[in-house]
């Protein structure tokens, strides 16, 4: 818990307590703690109606689902994340949600902050006896003033409270996994909405902190290893398990960057908080949500201006590129990729390489919706070759690193995925078959992806059933964990191509049933245990 919230309990256990002992109920104790409060915290009508109860955010949740239980319904999904976010004002409880949380506080929908009647048309005083304890009606004394406010109060925006729940939420999600579960792999779409909540109110978290930030270089030397070990991690572990390990690890940054730092340190915090942003973007393409990849690329471009490290910003938005390459227009890919290698400059780093790959990936996917083919194909061609020349020139640490740097195999691969794509499949065969022979047999993701560039040379070469047969070997060899959206993509492009060039057949059939049931769902012991 922040120091501002830690002093916002404080004061409104002091008002909740003279209140009490003065007689007055509860709403009206929640009215003082919210003009005791609201100015200089922020504290909400609702929270305020938790605070003079004196309770936590999980008791109020019991309540809620104790009385639909009650009432014959389901129990719902409500979370500590999702009333956290009800208490901050990032949303607004829909009808039946407002019902219950009057029901437990035993008010109206104004009272907590909420305009028109509820949807039930009763006054909630008389629905139910008593919730929380010492919830009777009394004669109200004169008003109370509460504490008296700071000569110079703190105009600061609170920020989303429950830091530490969201970290739970992910606690809970990696045990599950560490446990032999399983999480959907079919994107982040499925996920239980508590934990996208906790990712995305940790991202804004630290964007909130990045405006604002002493730690010790241990500390430093351990986070910095840790974040390393992600980027070695990508490409063989699960996508929202090795997720749940980067976003708690990035809570820890953001926690640390709270406070300002000596210059050097608040660099290196910064550098961290960038590539650890740059990282969960990466994952969120891989889950296929294209909008919590932007916002995390958001983050980290704003992380690695405060660097002022050209190679870190250059990889940030080289990264950014891939997400219109993937689910957009590949002419915003490639803008993206231009304006990484213009930041790259001359500087021999990972973007200097990868940029020009986007760019001809982007190059040859323009080639296939119409554009000038030859002249496309020759800067495509020129792309790869400043991509070869900008690779020798990189230093043997970053050509190691799959994630924050560019390895040789990488280079291989998206060089036989661009002559693929302009038509060359000979040529591609040949430097596909190169690349995979330098993967190891745990680097999952992108031998997936060359397995089904294979299958599409072989479509364009006429042989449908080698093709199939190549796609259908490529899913069965990954692990339902690593199904994601975006490795499961060129399956559905390769379906839709057969089915468009030489129409339905069985074995087309078989092989969408089988991209099918690829799509992993949620299992409902999991749902459960993170809700």
């Amino acid at each position: 818990m922040s120091g501002r919230q830690l002093r916002e309990t404080e004061i409104a256990r002091k008002v909740r307590a003279q209140g009490l002992a003065a007689g007055y109920t509860l709403a009206q104790i929640a009215g003082q703690i919210y003009d005791a409060c609201g100015q200089r915290f922020g504290t909400t009508r609702v929270k305020a109606h938790r605070l003079s109860h004196g309770v936590a955010l999980a008791d109020v949740i019991e309540q809620v689902r104790a009385l639909f239980k009650r009432d014959g319904k389901s129990v719902p999904g409500i979370g500590e994340t999702l009333l956290s976010a009800y208490e901050s004002g990032m949303k607004r409880p829909g009808p039946e949600y407002l019902h219950y949380l009057c029901l437990v506080y035993h008010v109206e929908p104004l009272a907590l902050g909420y305009d028109g009647p509820c949807i039930c048309g009763h006054g909630h005083e008389i629905l139910v006896d008593a919730s929380f304890e010492d919830n009777k009606p009394r004669n109200s004394p004169a008003p109370w003033a509460g504490p008296a406010s700071p000569a110079s109060p703190d105009n600061c925006t609170p920020s989303l409270d429950g830091g530490e729940e969201d970290e739970n939420v992910l606690r809970r999600t990696l045990l599950r996994l560490l446990a032999g579960g399983t999480v959907s792999a079919a994107g982040l779409n499925e996920l239980n909405e508590e934990v996208l909540g906790a990712v995305e109110n940790l991202r804004r978290r630290m964007d909130e902190t990045m405006v604002a930030a002493t730690v010790s270089p241990a500390m430093l030397d351990q986070w910095e290893q840790a974040t390393s070990g992600f980027g070695r991690q990508y490409m063989n572990t699960p996508p929202v398990r090795l997720l749940c390990d980067v976003m708690l690890e990035f809570a820890a940054v953001r926690k640390a960057l709270n406070h300002r730092q000596p210059v050097e340190m608040q660099e290196r915090l910064c550098r961290m908080s960038a590539q650890l942003a740059g990282l969960s973007g990466m994952l969120m393409i891989d889950l296929g949500d294209q909008r919590l990849a932007r916002s995390f690329f958001r983050t980290g471009r704003m992380a690695a201006d405060e660097t002022g490290d050209r190679a870190l910003r250059a990889w940030v938005t080289a990264r950014e590129s891939l997400v219109p390459l993937y689910y957009g227009d590949p002419r915003e890919a490639l803008t993206l990729a231009k304006k990484s290698r213009d930041l790259a400059g001359t500087t021999p780093c990972a973007a200097r390489t990868m940029a020009p790959v986007v760019e001809a990936r982007a190059l040859a996917k323009i080639a296939g919706l119409g554009g000038s083919r030859h002249d496309v194909v020759e800067e495509a061609k020129r792309a790869l070759h400043r991509a070869r020349a900008a690779f020798s020139q990189m230093n043997a640490s970053d050509r190691e690193d799959p994630a924050f740097g560019y390895t040789e195999r990488q280079l291989y691969f998206y060089q036989g995925d661009v002559l693929v794509r302009l038509g060359q499949t000979v040529e591609a065969d040949v430097i596909l078959e190169k690349a995979l022979s330098h993967y190891s047999d745990e680097d999952l993701l992108d031998q997936t992806l060359i397995r089904f560039d294979r299958a599409l040379c072989r479509l364009i070469e006429g042989d449908v059933e080698a093709a199939l047969q190549l796609g259908r070997a490529a899913i069965e060899l990954v692990d339902k964990d690593h199904r994601t959206d975006l490795l499961l993509k060129p399956g559905y492009d390769l379906e839709k191509a057969v089915r468009a060039k030489h129409g339905d057949s069985p074995e087309l059939k078989q092989f969408r049933e089988m991209l099918a049931e690829s799509r992993v769902g949620i299992p409902k012991d999991l749902i459960k245990d993170v809700g």
